[in-house]
């Protein structure tokens, strides 16, 4: 999709921006968009799914290529009307006082080019963050996933490695090997206590407590196996690990906007209410960058709401200001 350009000019005020152009945004742009609302979404280029081959666990949508579902979404966008920017969010900030509960917003990307808006739907996603190992980083979306729901059967009867980075390691261990009689569980320094080595032992799941050094590969790209730092090379084909997961806030810093950590430092998120509601009036926050756990049906889905819940919300703030000048002008 080319760079393109805002079609408002600064003066000119949209009645929302969407800030992330995947399913979440994507999605609350079309609700939005449908009202006839005026609509602007910012798309970054770099969705949290692009090396995946597909989506799964999306109804009627399933293994469809990442890339050909937001292509379509942009298309049913700009179909009802909405726009759809290619570019770089820069800064977000609140522009001015609110005007009979009515916020304003200017948002600017790095081409320089800005734009007004009454309401923002923050849908920027997350980042996942690997595991600092050798080797590992080459293999993500591929051989190296993070979510059995995700990707499971497609790496089921594989002979797959869990390296573990905590806690949640152990429920993570037990999902995959509903995918795959040979699981072998890399510890990595993070502790088993005797019940949960029991528990693994009952379910045939290999504990390796010998730190991991690389992730070895094969001539042709595949992964080949993990080399341990005594030198041994336990053979695997598949590495799942739970990531840690950081809601992309780059450009956002002028909202204000709360954040809260995930348990046990697995990462960070923008804190919301009911239908992504946040403490800034006139921001809403949908998709991962809220929900880090949410699939891409469910950020569809919370970014249907949250555009929802903003025209319902300029609906009630149209009325009343179309009251009052009734009101003024008898």
């Amino acid at each position: 999709m080319p760079v393109t350009t805002f079609a408002y000019t600064a003066d000119e005020t949209v009645d929302a921006v969407v800030i992330g152009g995947g399913a979440a945004g994507l999605n609350g742009a079309l609700m939005l968009a449908r009202s006839r609302r005026s609509v602007v979404v910012v798309d970054g280029g770099t969705p949290r799914n692009a090396p995946a081959e597909g989506v799964h666990g999306l109804l009627g949508l399933e293994g469809v290529a990442p890339t050909d579902l937001l292509r379509r979404g942009r298309e049913e966008v700009r179909g009802y009307g909405g726009e759809v920017v290619v570019g770089e969010v820069i800064s977000a900030v609140p522009a001015g006082p609110s005007t009979e509960g009515d916020p304003r917003f200017t948002v600017t990307l790095a081409d320089g080019s800005a734009v007004q808006a009454r309401r923002l739907l923050v849908a920027t996603g997350l980042r996942d963050v690997l595991p600092e190992v050798p080797g590992l980083a080459r293999h993500w979306g591929h051989a190296v996933v993070h979510c059995p729901y995700c990707h499971g059967w497609e790496v089921r009867d594989e002979p797959i490695g869990v390296l573990a980075v905590g806690p949640a390691s152990v429920h993570h261990a037990l999902l995959f090997r509903q995918l795959t009689d040979d699981l072998v569980y890399f510890t990595r320094g993070t502790g088993l206590d005797e019940e949960t080595r029991a528990r693994f032992a009952a379910r045939d799941i290999r504990i390796v407590d010998t730190p991991v050094a690389a992730v070895e590969s094969t001539g042709d790209g595949h992964i080949a196996g993990v080399r341990l730092t005594d030198g041994q090379i336990v053979a695997r084909r598949v590495l799942a690990v739970a990531t840690g997961l950081q809601a992309r806030t780059e450009g956002l810093a002028g909202l204000n906007l709360p954040m809260q950590d995930l348990p046990g430092g697995m990462g960070r998120h923008f804190a919301t209410g009911p239908g992504g509601t946040t403490q800034v009036r006139g921001v809403w926050v949908a998709g991962n960058a809220t929900d880090p756990m949410a699939q891409v049906g469910a950020s569809a889905a919370a970014g249907a709401l949250a555009g929802a819940h903003i025209n319902a919300d300029l609906a009630t703030v149209d009325t009343d200001a179309a009251l009052a000048a009734a009101r003024h002008g008898s």
